[in-house]
């Protein structure tokens, strides 16, 4: 099938990439830990694959805070009359843990599906059954949740198959503390007994042993089992760098971590980080700022506008097209960034087609114009100021330059 596109121009010159220097340590403080070359293999991918999957993918309905707009202090009216009018008057979030079946997932099938979109690396979350307690980014809490329940080959390793062209690792999307999925989870039962405090800084008493004892121990654990090359923080706002220790574990993790010569992070490491401080910036949710940066950035999106998470009740026109997403893909990486693009999984482990067809689209399209996005840096300029959506890169290539008119 073809779509007709605008005129999209890369021109080409010779760079000289930039890697890790080996045998560099870097001290436990943010001037240190951002001297750290990037790994190469990250900035010559341009796009990867982000999975947000959980509990919130039982309800599917609103987008993946469902717990907070039903329970928490600012309540959504359309989630309240939904569980009103479909569950019981007793029903709790925990109670969607067991309905969180998967009983259509398949992991090689997954991998296919990001094969052919073209990312280069998967962001990922799963449940690990032999860390009871573990945090990644599926909102399944210690407090009352069951996850055995789930089965021990739910969402298992089997995800990190060896492939020749891309990065699939399960556990790459990892939470230091509460950054993203114990603030969620804290919601059920501590961070409401603990909310007369104004922030998780304050709930020292409450939160150190949790932290101490038993998240940061498991985060260490799960780099050296798993060995991941991406460790994406998130839900960092509500405590300082120092509250969760950051720069020690980073320090570590480029030091003397398994992976110490291919991992990145990114910026989501302590209230007023972000943006400034990390191994890649991401700023904000859809970061997109349309000129150059002075670091390396990324831009993580959805392709459902509205949610990181699967919506039952989604409408196709909440969907970027794929004339949308190639636009967003080819501007990101001619300012620099990567793109780390979203699908929601269902709670029976499907990729619907929408996501698919999406991913399968944009794969086509790399595959005969993937030569100015992969690999690539950014040119003196970022974009033609007289003609519309004419973007460049630049690449070390025998041709001068490739006009791109049209999508497979």
């Amino acid at each position: 099938m073809a779509y007709v596109s605008k005129f999209i121009t890369y021109i080409f010159i010779l760079f000289v990439a930039k890697s890790t220097s080996a045998g560099t340590r870097y001290d436990p403080n943010w001037a240190s830990i951002d001297s750290r070359p990037l790994p190469t293999w990250y900035d010559e991918g341009k796009i990867g694959i982000f999975i947000n999957w959980g509990v919130y993918s039982v309800p599917s309905f609103n987008n993946e805070w469902f717990w907070y707009r039903w329970k928490g202090p600012k309540k959504t009216p359309e989630i309240v009359e939904f569980m009103e009018k479909n569950y019981r008057p007793d029903f709790q979030y925990q109670d969607f843990a067991e309905m969180l079946t998967a009983e259509f997932y398949n992991p090689k099938e997954w991998v296919e599906v990001f094969k052919a979109s073209g990312a280069k690396y998967v962001i990922n979350g799963y449940i690990n059954t032999d860390v009871i307690y573990l945090f990644i980014y599926l909102f399944i809490y210690f407090w009352g949740w069951a996850i055995l329940k789930l089965g021990s080959s739910f969402l298992s390793s089997t995800l990190c198959i060896q492939q020749s062209t891309m990065k699939v690792t399960p556990c790459i999307h990892l939470m230091y503390h509460g950054i993203g999925t114990q603030w969620m989870s804290d919601q059920t039962e501590i961070y409401l007994l603990s909310c007369k405090y104004k922030t998780i800084y304050e709930r020292r008493s409450v939160y150190i042993a949790l932290f101490q004892r038993k998240t940061m121990p498991e985060l260490y654990e799960i780099v050296n089992r798993y060995k991941p090359d991406v460790i994406w923080s998130d839900g960092d706002w509500e405590a300082p760098d120092v509250y969760w220790n950051s720069t020690e574990f980073i320090a570590w993790l480029y030091n003397d971590s398994p992976v110490k010569e291919t991992v990145v992070t990114n910026d989501r490491w302590g209230g007023g980080i972000i943006c400034h401080h990390g191994g890649f910036m991401t700023c904000s949710d859809r970061y997109n700022p349309g000129v150059l940066q002075k670091r390396k950035w990324e831009n993580a999106m959805t392709i459902d506008k509205y949610s990181w998470g699967f919506r039952r009740e989604a409408k196709l026109e909440d969907f970027f097209t794929i004339e949308d997403l190639i636009a967003l893909v080819i501007k990101t990486v001619s300012c620099g960034g990567n793109i780390l693009i979203n699908i929601g999984p269902t709670h029976d482990g499907r990729i619907v087609p929408i996501y698919e067809e999406r991913l399968r689209q944009l794969g086509a399209w790399l595959s005969v114009n993937g030569e100015g996005i992969y690999q690539s840096k950014p040119w003196t300029y970022q974009n033609d100021s007289v003609t519309p959506d004419i973007w460049y890169t630049s690449k070390k290539t025998e041709s001068s330059i490739n006009v791109f008119d049209w999508l497979p």
